[in-house]
């Protein structure tokens, strides 16, 4: 009986400090994802094909519901073992990215996914992301050296010691995704924007060189040539059968499970799904879409504005901007603004991957911008 009775008033304490709009925010993207994974994917498909096939719904309602408890857990514990407990996780999912070029999975000439059994092509870089952020804030934030150009040392060389283990994958798409939250951070921190441009143009020209004159890199080569002449190549058959299902779609779609893009493009349920839903519900569902990501954004950046604490502050604003900068570069790729990056979409795309990572940042910032209890 005591045993209830302390969950019951842990879990009181939980729902009454944590910011409401933000969890209810949360929680309708992910359920919107999980509504457009049932109608778009499986239910329509399953009954066009007279199957009973809803493998994709069923998976993406279990990754839905790992995701909630995740959310509850990285939210409700306290602020300081959370930050201690991400160093340990942070090592641990290293450890995981390392032997990834090893007993990875490959796909299409790349290693990113290991297989976890439970979670079969895991891809660790997803794990990383949310604690390297944490990392990075915590050594820019940090009272013990007051040289900040030591610290942004530091922190470059951990970014480009994870940097580095991407680009043996290859994966360039995380790989820059990465490098633009240490810049967001070390931005935000306050650093000379003379400085911060340089630092800027080097890396690009670093990666121009990677792209042209490294041969591990080609395939990255050509996207980008493909890219810019729009005439020839195959790499922009699923780009332009994107954009094409977008104009297709309208402003009100075709209806559910009249979409063809699932069916002629792979992984259209992850990499393209804002095509997919564009197609079949129409713009309108688009901006609905992007609306509840604006109104979630804004309403962390209102807490940051209202935070003292520099590294609270820090965390936040590298969550929400590698959440801002992911679901820019998968909208951008689907309407052909940039070039195919295999970049999800987060809340909404299905990937068991994509969605524990995206479950982890929403528990970071519901931590951090709880009442704070005097």
């Amino acid at each position: 009986m005591d045993y209830k009775n302390y969950l019951y008033s842990f879990y009181y304490e939980w729902w009454k400090n944590i910011d409401k709009l933000i969890f209810f925010l949360i929680i309708l993207l992910f359920l919107t994802g999980l509504f457009f994974s049932l109608v778009s994917t499986s239910l329509i498909a399953s009954d066009k094909l007279n199957t009973n096939d809803y493998s994709f719904f069923f998976k993406h309602f279990f990754f839905i519901f790992l995701a909630t408890l995740i959310i509850i857990f990285f939210s409700s514990i306290n602020q300081q073992k959370l930050l201690k407990f991400s160093f340990i996780i942070f090592l641990f999912s290293l450890f995981f990215l390392i032997l990834v070029p090893f007993i990875g999975i490959e796909v299409k000439g790349s290693k990113r996914w290991i297989d976890l059994y439970l979670l079969p092509r895991f891809q660790p870089i997803e794990l990383v992301k949310p604690f390297l952020i944490i990392l990075i804030s915590s050594i820019l934030s940090s009272q013990i050296y007051t040289n900040i150009y030591f610290k942004y040392l530091i922190s470059f060389l951990l970014t480009l010691s994870v940097a580095l283990l991407l680009a043996l994958q290859p994966d360039i798409g995380q790989t820059l995704l990465v490098f633009f939250s240490w810049s967001i951070l070390i931005f935000t921190s306050g650093i000379n924007i003379i400085f911060l441009l340089v630092l800027f143009f080097s890396i690009i020209l670093l990666f121009l060189y990677l792209v042209f004159y490294v041969e591990k890199f080609g395939y990255i080569k050509d996207r980008l040539l493909s890219f810019f002449d729009s005439t020839g190549g195959t790499h922009n058959f699923q780009s332009d059968k994107a954009i094409e299902s977008i104009i297709s779609g309208g402003f009100f779609g075709k209806g559910i499970g009249e979409g063809t893009l699932k069916n002629r493009v792979p992984e259209a349920h992850t990499d393209y799904i804002i095509s997919v839903i564009s197609e079949e519900f129409g713009v309108i569902a688009i901006i609905l879409i992007l609306l509840l990501f604006l109104i979630f954004i804004y309403s962390v950046f209102k807490k940051v504005y209202l935070e003292n604490d520099e590294k609270i502050k820090l965390i936040l604003v590298g969550c929400i901007s590698l959440i801002l900068m992911q679901a820019m570069i998968h909208i951008g790729v689907n309407i052909r603004l940039f070039p195919t990056t295999g970049m999800t979409l987060p809340f909404i795309s299905y990937g068991g991957s994509s969605i524990i990572s995206i479950s982890i940042l929403s528990g970071i910032i519901l931590n951090l911008t709880k009442r704070k209890i005097n």
